[in-house]
């Protein structure tokens, strides 16, 4: 599902329980200087990622400051996360002229600790290639090296390397817990362009070989993927990156099932098997 881009004025984009991915968790919380915004997700841990600005973070046992402080757009340095436990209070105070904050949550019930990821924490990825027109860099905040302080989120910032091209090919799918073929992780994007003016496609292919669905994406589209192959493009011209949610509903660690038609791509893609071992 496609949701376009919208002033939701701090109320969740994709909210405890929804239809559709009711793993997930998503809000985008806009603050000027000073302004405060606290929440809790009963049933939810959740994550804390400033996209643009400053802002400290309160949450039981941990206070965090000086969270973020990209500038203009999430091309403007590195990200910066806070982990908050299932249920818990937390409060994001703005310390910069404006920021804008991503909170990405997925259910969990047990109740871990709370922690921040700074800069130098940050997992990267990079694969693909540019003869490929899969070549792309990924972020992970809550990735691999959290794996034993978190219950089933992930978190990761995706971008496309230079201009134009697809991510998420080899085409894949995690909507059946299957293992050790597949397991079942309900995922929400948020993109974001640059210039903003760009935009892109994202596919979802239901069953291989079968005609599906595609959405036109814009600076600002969030796009919830709860079933079926999906991948995405950007126009040529344009850089693309989306903000990641995954919530597993058995196990954090993420296990793709790759489409049968399209499964001898993997082995044309420079880089792609360390991508796929880093989403644990």
């Amino acid at each position: 599902m496609h949701i376009p881009p919208f002033d939701n004025r701090n109320a969740p984009i994709v909210d405890a329980g929804d239809a559709l991915v009711p793993l997930n968790y998503f809000n985008i919380v806009k603050l000027s200087r000073g302004e405060s915004h606290s929440y809790s997700v009963p049933g939810y841990e959740t994550c804390i990622v400033p996209a643009t600005g400053l802002v400290d973070v309160e949450a039981p046992g941990l206070v965090v400051e000086d969270l973020g402080g990209r500038g203009v757009d999430v091309w403007d340095g590195e990200p910066e996360g806070v982990y908050v436990p299932s249920g818990a209070e937390a409060r994001i105070t703005c310390r910069s002229d404006a920021a804008e904050v991503f909170v990405a949550g997925a259910r969990f019930d047990g109740v871990l600790e709370p922690f921040a990821v700074r800069a130098d924490e940050i997992d990267l990825v990079q694969y693909g290639s540019d003869e490929t027109k899969t070549h792309r860099k990924i972020k992970h905040i809550l990735g691999q090296q959290q794996h034993d302080r978190v219950g089933r989120l992930l978190v990761s910032e995706l971008y496309t390397v230079g201009q134009g091209g697809w991510s998420g090919f080899p085409s894949h799918k995690h909507d059946t817990d299957r293992l050790p073929d597949e397991t079942r992780h309900d995922e929400t994007y948020n993109f974001r362009f640059r210039p903003n003016y760009g935009s892109g496609l994202q596919m979802l292919q239901r069953e291989d070989n079968e005609p599906g669905d595609a959405y036109h994406i814009v600076d600002g589209s969030t796009v919830c993927i709860d079933k079926g192959y999906h991948p995405c493009c950007v126009l040529p011209g344009y850089e693309m990156y989306y903000f990641t949610i995954l919530g597993g509903l058995s196990q954090r660690s993420l296990k793709q099932y790759f489409q049968p038609t399209h499964a001898e791509q993997l082995h044309t893609i420079p880089g792609i098997m360390d991508m796929v071992a880093k989403f644990k």
